[in-house]
């Protein structure tokens, strides 16, 4: 199978082009580097690197007509600065619409995206959410550009008729991830910096989990429409900061400080996936502590030297 992998250096693109590789499938990656890393990737003789924006129409055709994929992973997404409403639209709207619009004109068998169940918006009406519940319930955007500019990125799929299956993640993590608390308290508690934690709980799936579910519907399984990728259970962020305590083998002086949340932040957003594991028959199967154990053993040997989020920063205690 010829695969085209947007975002493929970053941490869900590259777990799958390895994946894909290890099992005799060719493989083409698109990247900007904005986020991806370049040691994700190690060279392979079925793996084609090419560094640019999806945001670029001329780029995204020429690699679509020269490389004929079979299917699409659409993995790529803006979220290095909230505040960069512009970047946000230019790649996860623009460039979703320059992915969706080639992979129609190029016969692509299947296009898999991959969305934020933040598409639901910071007020969630049911917990957990299926799929009756609204987009962006309660007239609120979703709280960041991020969350407005992918779900926008979706609906341009949809809109191109191609076969797609759209993912709303549950967070994922796991080695190379660079977003979210993980790879922050990591950081901090390897640089003896302080620390704490937001009062909000959040449904995890590993990497590798969520690899096994794209494959699956990469070979043809699932049916057009949206899927719910998760756990089906939410953890809060200290229950993750203790086990990172664990994985690190560390010593607190103090109970660490739990504060509330952000104004754009939701308490959680805990997503149904009976559907999922009806279709795939498939379930998340890695618990939470080896998943952290993963992810601070690929730390500490690539290192945290940046971490990305979505949320604005509001300042922090020094």
């Amino acid at each position: 199978m010829k695969v085209l992998i947007t975002g493929g250096a970053g941490f869900i693109g590259s777990h799958l082009a390895e994946k894909l590789l290890l099992r005799g499938d060719t493989v083409l990656v698109v990247d900007n580097f904005a986020t991806g890393r370049r040691d994700n990737l190690a060279p392979h003789a079925n793996l084609t690197v090419v560094e640019g924006s999806i945001a670029d129409g001329q780029l995204v055709d020429r690699l679509f007509g020269d490389f004929g994929p079979d299917k699409v992973v659409h993995a790529a997404a803006s979220y290095k600065d909230p505040d960069n409403w512009v970047e946000d639209v230019r790649t996860n709207v623009l460039g979703s619409a320059n992915v969706a619009a080639a992979s129609k004109r190029s016969g692509v068998g299947r296009l898999i995206y991959l969305q934020t169940s933040l598409c639901y918006g910071l007020h969630p009406v049911e917990q957990p959410i299926t799929f009756n519940h609204p987009l962006f319930s309660g007239g609120y955007s979703g709280g960041s550009s991020y969350a407005i500019t992918k779900t926008s990125g979706e609906q341009f799929i949809d809109l191109s008729g191609v076969d797609f299956l759209s993912f709303r993640l549950a967070n994922a993590y796991g080695p190379r991830n660079l977003s979210g608390p993980l790879p922050t308290f990591f950081h901090r508690l390897t640089g003896n910096l302080p620390c704490f934690v937001v009062d909000t709980r959040r449904d995890f799936i590993f990497v590798g989990d969520l690899v096994e579910v794209l494959v699956k519907a990469l070979d043809g399984v699932g049916t057009k429409g949206y899927y719910h990728i998760s756990s089906g259970s939410d953890y809060s962020i200290k229950e993750l900061f203790d086990g990172v305590v664990k994985a690190l083998g560390v010593r607190l002086d103090k109970e660490v400080e739990v504060r509330p949340r952000n104004p754009d932040d939701v308490p959680t957003i805990l997503i149904d996936p009976s559907k999922t594991n009806r279709d795939f028959g498939w379930k998340t199967h890695t618990p939470l502590g080896e998943g952290i154990r993963a992810a601070i053993e690929w730390y500490r040997t690539h290192g945290v030297t940046t971490t990305f989020t979505h949320l604005k920063d509001l300042g922090e205690k020094k």
